[in-house]
């Protein structure tokens, strides 16, 4: 009896590792870019955000929202995060944990946002939050929040059946 009790323990606990383990990759611009270009029918939504930015952590959990009612159609979340990349370990990742995000979290680490800025969308001023939504056929950028209402629509009205 206490090795099927040892197993259910152990059992119960993989899930909760799994979610854990979270990897963030960390991309200079010129690795980056290709998130931007792609051609095909899957819709990207990429949020540039931060943990230190308030109306970015506000914001999440609606694109942690859309990202769970598209998962299953031709559509992809990116959450690009502009933290520094010494605070990985010690703040982006625990973050990460902490409010049980799904979506891929990839960490922009590039000093030259002066340079690359322009190359996302021309009129982004580089505040954040900022995303980019788009597909082979359609592009939209918005600066600012966005409540999980509007980026539903924007979504819906960009998604391949």
């Amino acid at each position: 009896m206490k090795s099927f009790i040892t197993i259910l323990i152990i059992l119960s606990l993989v899930p909760l590792s799994a979610t854990q383990a979270q990897e963030v990759a960390v991309h200079d611009f010129d690795s980056f870019k290709a998130y931007l270009n792609k051609q095909n029918d899957t819709t990207y939504v990429i949020n540039f955000w931060a943990t230190w930015c308030i109306p970015c952590v506000k914001e999440l959990p609606d694109f942690e929202k859309a990202n769970e009612k598209y998962q299953l159609q031709k559509f992809k979340m990116l959450l690009v995060s502009l933290d520094f990349k010494s605070q990985i370990e010690s703040s982006v990742i625990p973050f990460i944990e902490k409010k049980g995000m799904a979506s891929e979290v990839v960490l922009l680490s590039d000093p030259n946002a002066n340079e690359w800025i322009n190359q996302v969308n021309p009129s982004w001023t580089g505040s954040i939050p900022a995303t980019v939504i788009y597909n082979k056929d359609s592009y939209y950028f918005h600066e600012g929040s966005m409540t999980f209402e509007e980026l539903d629509t924007l979504i819906s009205n960009t998604i391949k059946p």
